[in-house]
């Protein structure tokens, strides 16, 4: 009798035989009921370019699982765009996404006994999702990254689809013409793959790779080229191998890999969302792990990747220059990866990067050389303070100087501060305040990719800060500081900030500071009310009712 959990179930006698019957009709024989059975859960959908390819990759896996001995059994999973609903209300149901993904997988894989799953992912919150119902189910099981985009072309200059965002600021500020505009927006996503900087896409795989969770070199292939789909083969053929060893999801998510993942996303200047799902992922694994730990890694651990946003390359010229491995195994024998952490291959990290170069290529500089970082520390500061004394996060990679004191411009939706910069009502100084758009009040903890990269357009990047408590997209930069917590909705001092209060954003001393006196807040709190719920029925409603505070990764359960 084979050790896996379906198989054991459906032959144990006559009173299964309803369930063999079930199986025979989607294609198993007599001899299939001994083999284990493995789930792909399949992300492919045509409502965005990151996940239009999965269906092929899928297909990959089936037959790899087949070959391999297992029998596979298909079923979908949903995806959202972010690039797609960013600056409007449906951008609220992207964090949304990432439970639903986490949820339908867990039903999916538990309701028919599955004795592992691979799940293949593309858009952000594919992968966060994916890896959270991995460690709830804690049955064997790999990810396997859609690929990244290939990067559009105009004017000698690759473009993201941030480029598109960006211009819409240059337009405004009258630094492109309209037909500039429309030629950014024509070029700026060639083909299939999920958004071609270190957004949070390609940060999350990237972050997966270093777990563990997913093979080396996958988390930065491309999505059009033919070894991201040798790769998903692998992919399968590297799961029956765990399954047959028990190798499980909470064998390697461990303090240290997540430990692992964290030094990576500091490494490559990765999407400060990275934050929320990491956080989020270790508590599905009943792992203690808090935002503290974020700076704690980011004080040691330096850029060595000049990617998008703020750098110069995008993702396929990691790959090209040495990818994840390259970076793992500088920080490994920098002392600051841990080598002993297990992966779903069986090897540890230390052995899977025995045969890396110890430096990067010298014909390249995506990848700097350990004495030449971008920066010498981490990008992603955790900034605590009168108001955010559950923490915030600041992304101060490619700004001169991330200190600022300016007054607060306040408004209580996206919409009323894109308003503004629009109509160029923001100057230089100002300190933008975006509230009541976290995880609760959006609800959904929407991403301000349109102000910020509205205010990048417009040349304001350095002399203009902005806070929220909602999130940003990996493809922001600038003086931005986000996960605001408590959020404004659970009575966080975010909403007491009143027009033109004195705020400061120190990243060096880790600081964000409302200057008013405790006295004048504690007067404010008393005359202060909750907004109405935005929804009352739906899943944002149920989401807004269940959903943690950013500080603990907005998780549901």
């Amino acid at each position: 009798m084979p050790d896996n959990r379906r198989s054991q179930a459906i032959t144990q006698g006559a009173k299964r035989t309803p369930n063999r019957a079930m199986l025979r009709a989607v294609g198993f024989g007599d001899g299939d009921f001994d083999k284990p059975i493995v789930g792909i859960a399949n992300g492919f959908s045509t409502i965005t370019p990151c996940n239009m390819g999965l269906d092929t990759l899928t297909q990959c896996a089936e037959h790899a699982l087949k070959t391999s001995g297992a029998m596979p059994q298909i079923f979908g999973t949903i995806t959202v765009s972010d690039g797609i609903s960013m600056g409007t209300e449906g951008m609220k149901y992207s964090l949304v996404s990432r439970e639903v993904i986490a949820d339908s997988i867990e039903t999916a894989v538990q309701a028919e006994s599955m004795d592992g799953v691979i799940a293949i992912g593309g858009c952000d919150k594919n992968m966060p999702g994916a890896v959270i119902a991995l460690a709830r189910m804690n049955v064997p099981a790999i990810f396997v990254y859609g690929g990244t985009i290939k990067p559009g072309h105009y004017r000698g200059r690759d473009l993201t689809i941030v480029s598109a965002f960006e211009a819409v600021g240059q337009y405004t500020a009258h630094r492109i013409d309209e037909q500039e505009l429309l030629e950014v927006e024509r070029h700026a996503c060639p083909g299939a793959g999920s958004c071609g900087g270190m957004y949070t896409a390609n940060t999350m795989s990237s972050a997966i790779e270093a777990m563990g969770l997913s093979l080396p070199h996958s988390s930065t292939m491309a999505a059009e080229d033919e070894e991201k789909r040798i790769s998903a083969a692998r992919s399968a053929e590297a799961l029956v191998e765990a399954i047959k060893k028990q190798i499980l999801p909470r064998d390697l998510i461990t303090r240290k890999a997540l430990e692992n993942a964290v030094s990576v996303v500091m490494a490559v200047g990765g999407s400060t969302n990275a934050v929320l799902h990491l956080l989020a992922i270790a508590h599905a694994a009943e792992v203690d792990f808090c935002i503290d730990d974020f700076e704690a890694i980011r004080a040691r651990v330096p850029v060595l990747c000049d990617l998008k946003p703020s750098g110069r390359y995008v993702t396929t010229d990691l790959h090209q220059a040495g990818g994840i491995p390259q970076v793992m195994k500088m920080l490994l024998d920098h002392d600051l990866l841990h080598g002993d952490c297990l992966t779903i291959s069986g090897q540890t990290v230390a052995e899977t990067l025995q045969d890396i170069p110890t430096q990067p290529r010298p014909d390249q500089d995506v990848i700097r050389p350990w004495d030449h970082p971008v920066y010498a520390q981490g990008h992603l500061a955790i900034l605590k303070g009168n108001l955010s004394p559950e923490g915030s996060v600041a992304k101060i990679s490619g700004i001169k100087n991330p200190v600022i004191t300016g007054p607060a411009r306040v408004f209580n939706s996206e919409e009323a501060c894109m308003a503004a910069i629009l109509e160029r009502k923001i100057q230089p100084g100002d300190v933008v305040v975006i509230r009541y758009e976290g995880p609760q009040g959006g609800p959904g903890m929407r991403e301000m990719l349109s102000p910020t990269s509205a205010l990048i357009g417009e040349g304001l990047g350095d002399s203009v800060g902005l806070i929220t408590d909602g999130r940003f997209s990996g493809g922001t930069y600038g003086m931005v500081v986000g996960h605001v917590a408590p959020e404004a909705f659970a009575g966080g001092v975010i909403g007491l900030v009143e027009e033109g209060d004195s705020i400061t954003i120190d990243a060096h001393q880790r600081l964000l500071q409302l200057n008013v006196t405790e006295e004048e807040l504690v007067h404010r709190r008393t005359t202060w009310q909750p907004p109405a719920p935005r929804y009352t029925r739906g899943v944002l409603a149920k989401y807004a009712k269940l959903v943690s505070s950013a500080s603990r990764g907005a998780v549901t359960d």
